[in-house]
């Protein structure tokens, strides 16, 4: 009950907007076949900044138990490139409005949910989101 009244606050308060901003850039990333892979985690993180309380972002190997080309070697250099072309930026974006939240007490669950997206952006691929218990 406490963490759908957080998800419906934060949806109204910028989480909309956010997820908004995520599908766009998933979008204009999926115009190449390059981008796909950086697509699907732009859709992920999405949906992830659109309703973030009882839910984590986790590795997919912890998941499935499985390798797969996102969580072996091409995952990690697709990391790599996304840290450098985008990430770095993203996850600062996502700090700051984590540092302004908790200016105030009633905004430090919100700042927690900011840090968990500047975690998920600094390196997306091989990243799956799971309800927390």
């Amino acid at each position: 009950m406490f963490r759908t009244l957080l998800n419906i606050l934060w949806l109204i308060c910028g989480g909309l907007v956010s997820a908004l901003g995520w599908w766009l850039a998933g979008l204009l990333m999926a115009v190449s076949i390059i981008g796909l892979p950086w697509a699907k985690a732009c859709f992920v993180i999405g949906q992830f900044s659109l309703w973030p309380f009882g839910r984590d972002a986790v590795p997919r190997k912890l998941v499935t138990g499985q390798d797969d080309i996102g969580t072996g070697t091409a995952g990690l250099l697709g990391n790599i490139l996304w840290f450098v072309v985008a990430g770095v930026w993203l996850a600062i974006a996502h700090l700051t409005a984590a540092l302004a939240c908790f200016v105030t007490v009633i905004g430090i669950p919100f700042g927690l949910q900011y840090w968990k997206l500047a975690m998920l952006a600094i390196a997306p691929i091989g990243k799956t989101v799971i309800p927390v218990r």
